[in-house]
């Protein structure tokens, strides 16, 4: 499946959610997010531009690929992701992958039309937006969508949370 994303520092977080009330967004849910990041034995993830993730979210466990990015405007990349066990951290770690990074958030998910608003408040960094679409069509309807949010595109950011996260701990001991 293809995940077509763009992310937003968000700068004022109750100016953020008024507007989210103005187009009638639809609230999905609220969880706590535990993302898992993996290398992988034999080549570097970083490298390749992939990810591999394990996330853990309420009772339920998912172990999710993302390919090579597609876009340079947003985070558009190939995403497979299943339902599992725990226990697949474990298998994981007996093959020679690598847990390298621990992202932790508390997600606030709408819809509006066919497309997922997230607010995600990501430890360590602060309050973010994702919106995501599932085709490059949905590209400039994200893009319109941010407008309205006042979030202009060269405010827009193609790193994922982990590499956020790997910046600011890289540059703390610099």
């Amino acid at each position: 499946m293809l995940e077509v994303e763009v992310k937003a520092k968000i700068n004022d977080l109750e100016k953020f959610e008024k507007r989210l009330n103005e187009i009638n967004a639809k609230f999905l849910k609220k969880e706590i997010q535990e993302d898992i990041y993996f290398n992988h034995p034999c080549r570097d993830f970083a490298k390749t531009d992939e990810a591999l993730r394990i996330r853990k979210t309420g009772n339920e466990t998912f172990l999710t690929y993302k390919g090579k990015r597609l876009d340079a405007e947003t985070k558009t990349r190939e995403e497979i992701e299943i339902k599992c066990g725990e226990e697949i951290s474990e298998i994981l770690n007996r093959l020679g992958f690598v847990a390298v990074a621990n992202v932790k958030k508390v997600r606030r998910e709408y819809l509006f039309e066919i497309l997922h608003i997230c607010v995600d408040d990501v430890e360590h960094l602060g309050n973010f937006v994702e919106i995501e679409g599932k085709d490059l069509k949905d590209k400039s309807k994200i893009f319109e969508i941010l407008k309205f949010f006042e979030i202009e595109k060269s405010e827009c950011l193609t790193k994922s949370y982990l590499e956020l996260l790997m910046e600011r701990t890289t540059s703390k001991f610099l």
